[in-house]
């Protein structure tokens, strides 16, 4: 590859435009006029929290609702906006708005982004994607502006504001609140509680899906395998996660415990949700059990579906290696999924995938480790939760020293754009044999 064709590889562009807009926000969060007290923001209080919001974290170093002004409320709120579309589709968007139609460059860019599958569908599903994403945003936004005026003292132009904030927050899986305790306080509210899980479920489902579903949705036999993995999977997770979090939370008295019965379902249902990567709260992260936080560990390194605000492995990588182990356990020579075959080389990016992630959790883990004296779950979760761009916390964040602070930035943008792209934009090209070695088995187990 040349050297000025290096600089138009997809993966290498894409992590250049997040790295941008992190860049810009730290700019702009490091402005006097973006704090309350109208004094600048430190530098890793700036480079944190615009991280956090383009890479659709919600992990913060400061209260959002206090520490930021209006000004850079605003700023945070269009750094998630940008993140959870991604930065490449609304580029992609503004050219087809101004020239009506794509080049290929900004075709393969943009179906990088979005996983079109096909290069000429590239600026279908850019708008398509646009105008879901806001539509959903307004609906939630209008719900929740309602649900403020008639549960809180608010005026309506507040509640707007907390509406629309947190409607564009959830529907990223950003987990930004405006309130210090997250959500906790409408633990109780099934209004709140199930709009915003509802919006954190369709922004994490992955837009190739959504469309597919919103085409297909009444003939099941129909979906691609993407879509039948990426729906049973999140089926499955969401009602084994409900119950294994009301299972193990259900007699402490600092989360569920405390709540009324029906009240302790609805939080333990909003708690399986939230680790698909979206950092809402309605029970204390601090609080829960060793168990509680080792499953919800399990939720959001397996994360949402792809080409969706959700980060992770994402659901349909940990599926197919489900369906890879299974068809190994059977003796099958072949992975199938309904009436499709798994590729080979499908199999092993879900497996470099996985690895990867696992290697870059487990080193992060050991170095937090080394150089602060938390506890283990402790630090796992707060890795995992960056990693996995979910904002979950037990706490610890603003404990961390300013190196570890650094690492979680690392894991965060690492989790946003994933460890392929990111290694496809390091390498730039791929190299191919021309040639074959001869087999031999190695032995395993």
């Amino acid at each position: 590859m040349a050297t000025n064709d290096r600089f138009r590889h997809p993966g290498l562009v894409i992590a250049g435009s997040f790295l941008a807009a992190i860049a810009l926000g730290t700019v702009l969060l490091s402005l006097p006029v973006a704090t309350e007290a109208g004094e600048r923001a430190t530098v890793m209080e700036a480079l944190f929290t615009s991280t956090s919001a383009v890479c659709v974290t919600g992990l913060v170093v400061v209260d959002t609702a206090t520490y930021w002004s209006t000004f850079g409320e605003v700023v945070i709120l269009v750094l998630i906006q940008l993140g959870g579309l991604g930065i490449m589709t609304v580029a992609s968007l503004t050219l087809v708005l101004l020239s009506r139609r794509l080049g290929l460059r900004a075709r393969l860019i943009a179906a990088a982004q979005t996983r079109a599958l096909t290069v000429r569908d590239v600026g279908r599903v850019v708008r398509n994607v646009t105008i879901f994403a806001i539509a959903c945003e307004i609906v939630v936004a209008a719900i929740l502006t309602v649900r403020f005026l008639r549960t809180t003292d608010m005026g309506f132009g507040d509640a707007l504001y907390y509406g629309v904030f947190h409607a564009i927050s959830a529907f990223n899986n950003a987990g930004f609140g405006l309130y210090a305790d997250s959500l906790t306080r409408f633990v109780g509210d099934a209004w709140i509680m199930l709009t915003v899980a509802g919006a954190v479920i369709v922004g994490g489902l992955g837009f190739p899906v959504i469309f597919e579903l919103a085409k297909t949705w009444r003939k099941p036999k129909s979906w691609s395998v993407t879509t039948r993995v990426t729906v049973w999977v999140t089926v499955v997770l969401l009602v084994v996660g409900t119950i294994a979090l009301a299972f193990v939370e259900h007699d402490n008295p600092d989360t569920l415990g405390a709540l009324p019965p029906n009240t302790r379902l609805l939080a333990a249902f909003f708690s399986s949700v939230m680790p698909r990567t979206a950092g809402f709260n309605a029970i204390d992260i601090g609080a829960m059990t060793p168990e509680g936080l080792f499953f919800t560990d399990f939720l959001m390194f397996i994360g949402g579906g792809t080409a969706g605000t959700a980060g992770g492995i994402k659901v349909t990588t940990f599926g197919l290696l489900a369906v890879v182990v299974w068809a190994e356990l059977r003796g099958e020579d072949r992975v199938n999924v309904g009436p499709r075959q798994i590729p080979p080389d499908n199999q092993r990016q879900a497996l470099a995938v996985v690895l990867v992630s696992v290697l870059l959790v487990a080193v992060s883990a050991f170095v937090l480790l080394a150089e602060t004296s938390l506890a283990f779950e402790e630090v796992l979760f707060e890795v995992v939760s960056a990693f996995g761009t979910v904002g979950l916390s037990t706490g610890i964040t603003t404990d961390l020293p300013g190196p570890g602070q650094l690492l979680l930035v690392v894991l965060m943008f690492v989790g946003r754009i994933g460890p392929i792209t990111l290694a496809s934009a390091l390498a730039l090209r791929q190299r191919g044999r021309r040639y074959e070695l001869p087999m031999e088995r190695i032995n395993v187990g």
